[in-house]
C-alpha cells in the first residue's frame, strides 16, 4: 500500500504491520512531517506523472464487517454462590456396565511392560530411514562402479589388482578387456627385405614379446625410414587390422611373457632410406 506526505508531496510504501503500530499516524521520513497516513491510503499508484494521490474521504457511518474468518469459543457457564465461582457438576458416571477382568489376568497385563512413546518413535523413525539408507548404498555402489570403469586400465595394469580381477575371472568364466601397455612391449628382431612378389615394395618382418604380466592388444606398429644423415624422410602407422588377417588372433591378443612374428608390407622408399626405426602404440 501507498501514502503521501501532504507537506512535500513523497510517496512512501508501507504495510499492514506499520499502520497498526502507528494507528495510521506516521512520520515523512523526508521532511520529517507528521500526518495522517490513512487520508490518502492507496493499494495502487496512478499511472505517472501525477501530482497527489487522491483523500479518502470519511464515511458518514462506520461500516459493517460481516465475513467472519474466526470466534473464539465461550468460556464454559459457571455458578456463583457465596461470591464463589463454581463449574458445573459434572454428570455422575455409570459403572453398572463395566467387565471386571480375573486376577490373573491383570497380573500378567502388569508384567508384560508397555513401550514408551520414545521406543515407539525410533522404530518409526527406523522403519521410515531405512529405504533411505539402501538407496544411498546402491548409489554408492553404482558411483564405485563407474569410477572402476573410468579407471579400468590403471587398475588392470597394477599387479595386485589386475592379478585378482584375473583370477576372480577366471574362476567366474567372464572376460576382462584388453590393456595396451605399449612400453612393455620388446622388440627381439627386425628384419627388411625386397618383396619376394611385389615390385617396388617391401616386406618387414618384427618380433615382438609381451614382457607386461596380462594379456595386451595387439600395438599399433610405426615405421619410420631415414636417409643417410639421419633425416626422416617417411613414416607409417599401421593398426592391428592391417597386418593381422585373422580376427581371432587379434581378439586374443598377446599372452604374457609369448612372442609373435609381425610381417609388413609396405611402399620402397628408394635408395634414399637406409635405416628404418620401429615403435609400439
Amino acid at each position: 500500500m501507498y501514502t503521501q506526505c501532504p507537506e512535500c508531496l513523497s510517496v512512501f510504501s508501507l504495510d499492514v504491520h506499520t499502520l497498526a503500530q502507528a494507528h495510521g499516524y506516521v512520520m515523512c521520513g523526508h521532511c520529517k512531517a507528521h500526518f495522517d497516513s490513512i487520508a490518502t491510503l492507496a493499494e495502487q499508484l496512478p499511472p505517472e506523472p501525477f501530482h497527489e494521490l487522491p483523500v479518502n474521504e470519511p464515511a458518514f457511518e462506520p461500516p459493517c464487517v460481516d465475513l467472519v474468518v474466526y470466534r473464539p469459543r465461550p468460556d464454559p457457564p459457571a455458578v456463583i454462590e457465596n461470591e464463589v465461582v463454581a463449574a458445573e457438576t459434572p454428570a455422575v458416571e455409570d459403572f453398572s456396565q463395566l467387565v471386571f477382568a480375573p486376577r490373573f489376568a491383570r497380573e500378567t497385563s502388569v508384567k508384560r511392560p508397555a513401550r514408551s512413546p520414545r521406543t515407539r518413535r525410533r522404530r518409526a523413525s527406523g522403519e521410515r530411514r531405512w529405504p533411505w539408507i539402501v538407496a544411498g548404498s546402491l548409489l554408492a555402489l553404482l558411483l564405485v562402479v563407474q569410477l572402476a570403469w573410468a579407471e579400468r586400465d590403471p587398475i588392470l595394469r597394477n599387479p595386485t589388482v589386475g592379478g585378482w580381477l584375473r583370477s576372480s575371472c577366471a574362476v567366474l568364466g567372464c572376460e576382462l578387456p584388453l590393456v595396451a601397455a605399449p612400453q612393455q612391449l620388446q622388440l627381439l628382431a627386425s628384419n627388411v627385405q625386397a618383396h619376394p612378389s611385389v615390385a617396388g615394395a617391401l616386406m618387414i618382418s618384427a618380433s615382438v614379446r609381451n614382457d607386461a604380466a596380462f594379456t595386451q592388444p595387439y600395438p599399433v606398429l610405426t615405421i619410420t625410414l631415414s636417409n643417410a644423415q639421419g633425416q626422416r624422410i617417411a613414416m607409417r602407422r599401421l593398426r592391428p587390422d592391417e597386418y593381422l588377417d585373422d580376427p581371432a588372433i587379434r581378439r586374443r591378443g598377446l599372452a604374457p611373457g609369448t612372442s609373435a612374428v609381425l610381417l609388413l608390407e609396405v611402399e620402397d622408399p628408394g635408395d634414399k632410406a637406409v635405416a628404418f626405426e620401429f615403435g609400439f602404440e
